[in-house]
C-alpha cells in the first residue's frame, strides 16, 4: 500500500457563506500539510479578502495553476473565478452561484483524471446555482451524474454505481431513502426495491468505507407509531418490513422498521452501526441534533469519495468570524479515512484465499487450492 500523502480538493462553495471561513480557520493549523495536500479551488483574492476582513490568522495559500504543481507542505490554491467576482457576505446572488459551479466543475474534472484523491466541498446556495449546466438539487445528484460509471469499481460486489447520501459522525450514521424529496412526494417514492436497494448500498459502503465488518442497520418507520399496525398508514406493513426481510435473506442485518421519535429519544440509535431514514428531515434533524459540530455529509456510492459539512451556507453569521470550523475539520478527516478504507478493502477482497477442504477419511489435511 502507498504511502504518498492523499491530496484533498476543497471547493469555496458560496462566496458570500461561510465557506471561506471555516476553510481558512481549519488551515490555520499548519499540522494538516502533515497529514495530506491541500488544494483550494477558488480565488485567492476572495480568500484574503474574509482573512483580512474577520482578522483571521494569516494562512500561506501558494498559487497554483494544476493540481499536479502541489508542493508537499504547502497549502495551495487554484483560481477559478475572475479577479473583478462581487463579494456580498450574507446575501444569495447569481454570481456567488457562478463562483460555486466554477469550483464545483474543476474539481470534479480533476478528481476523475486523478489530480486529486477527494473531495471536500463547502456548501453552497441551491437556489443560486441552478444554470443550464447545474439543473440538481444538490451536490448529491450533481456528483452522481458526474462521476457515477466513471472509475474503478469494486467487482467483489458487482453494485452499478448509485449516490447514497449519508450523514456520519463518532456517534452516528444516518442514510437517506429519499433525498431532496418534497414532503408531499415521499410516501409514492418509498417502494420495496428501493429500500431494498438503499440497505444493499448502505451496508456496502459500511463494510468498505468504514470498515465494518458485519454492520447492524436499523430501518426507520415512515409513519407516526410505525404505522400503527395499519391504522396510520401501510407503507410499514406493505413495503418496509417486506424489504427488510428480503435484505434479510441476502445476509443484510437489517431491523425494524422503528417509530423514529421513541428510536432517537430512547438512546436505540446507539446500538446500530448505521439508521436508514426515510426521508431527509426524518433522519437529518436528529443527527445534527446528536452530532452537529463533527457531522460530515459522504456521498457514498461513487467510485469517487467526497464529503462536506454538514451545516449550510450560514448567511446569517457570514463575515462575521462567527463561524465553526470543526464540521469542515471533520469532513477532511472522514475523506482521509474513507480513502484509506476503501483502499485496504479492495486490497483485502482483490485476491480472497480460495476455500480449503480436508479429504474426510484421510489422516493428513488435503488443502485444494485449485477450486472453489
Amino acid at each position: 500500500m502507498s504511502n504518498k500523502k492523499i491530496k484533498v480538493g476543497i471547493t469555496h462553495g458560496d462566496i458570500n457563506g461561510i465557506g471561506y471561513e471555516v476553510i481558512l480557520k481549519v488551515l490555520e493549523d499548519t499540522r494538516m500539510a502533515d497529514l495530506c495536500d491541500i488544494i483550494v479551488y477558488g480565488s485567492a483574492k476572495i480568500a484574503a479578502f474574509y482573512r483580512k476582513a474577520m482578522e483571521l490568522a494569516p494562512v500561506q495559500l501558494t498559487q497554483i495553476e494544476k493540481a499536479e504543481d502541489a508542493r508537499d507542505g504547502q497549502f495551495c490554491i487554484i483560481n477559478v473565478v475572475g479577479e473583478d467576482t462581487r463579494i456580498d457576505p450574507g446575501k444569495a446572488s447569481e454570481t456567488a452561484g457562478a463562483a460555486a459551479l466554477a469550483a464545483l466543475e474543476s474539481a470534479v474534472t480533476d478528481l476523475r483524471r486523478g489530480a486529486i484523491d477527494v473531495l471536500v466541498t463547502a456548501p453552497i446556495d441551491k437556489h443560486s446555482i441552478q444554470s443550464p449546466t447545474f439543473t440538481f438539487p444538490g451536490h448529491t445528484e450533481y456528483l452522481e451524474a458526474s462521476l457515477a460509471n466513471t472509475g474503478d469499481t469494486d467487482s467483489n460486489d458487482r453494485i452499478p454505481d448509485k449516490a447514497l447520501m449519508v450523514l456520519c459522525s463518532e456517534k452516528i450514521r444516518v442514510a437517506l431513502a429519499t433525498v431532496h424529496t418534497p414532503i408531499s412526494a415521499v410516501s409514492a417514492s418509498i417502494t420495496k426495491e428501493l429500500i431494498e436497494e438503499k440497505l444493499l448500498r448502505f451496508d456496502r459502503s459500511l463494510r468498505r468505507d468504514f470498515g465494518i465488518h458485519t454492520p447492524r442497520i436499523a430501518v426507520l418507520a415512515l409513519n407516526p407509531h410505525a404505522g400503527e399496525e395499519g391504522l396510520l398508514g401501510s407503507e410499514e406493513s406493505e413495503i418496509i418490513t417486506p424489504a427488510i426481510a428480503e435484505a434479510r435473506e441476502k445476509k443484510i442485518l437489517a431491523f425494524g422498521p422503528y417509530a423514529a421519535d421513541g428510536f432517537f429519544g430512547s438512546g436505540n440509535y446507539s446500538k446500530f452501526d448505521g439508521i436508514l431514514a426515510m426521508y431527509h428531515d426524518q433522519g437529518l434533524a436528529p443527527f445534527k441534533t446528536i452530532a452537529m459540530d463533527e457531522g460530515v455529509n459522504f456521498t457514498a456510492g461513487l467510485p469517487y469519495v467526497r464529503t462536506s459539512p454538514d451545516h449550510g451556507t450560514g448567511y446569517d453569521i457570514a463575515g462575521q468570524g462567527l463561524a465553526s470550523p470543526e464540521s469542515m475539520r471533520c469532513a477532511i478527516y472522514a475523506a482521509i479515512d474513507i480513502f484509506r478504507n476503501r483502499r485496504a478493502y479492495d486490497d483485502a477482497s482483490a485476491h480472497p484465499l480460495r476455500r480449503q477442504y480436508h479429504n474426510k477419511g484421510n489422516d493428513n489435511v488435503v488443502l485444494d487450492l485449485s477450486k472453489d
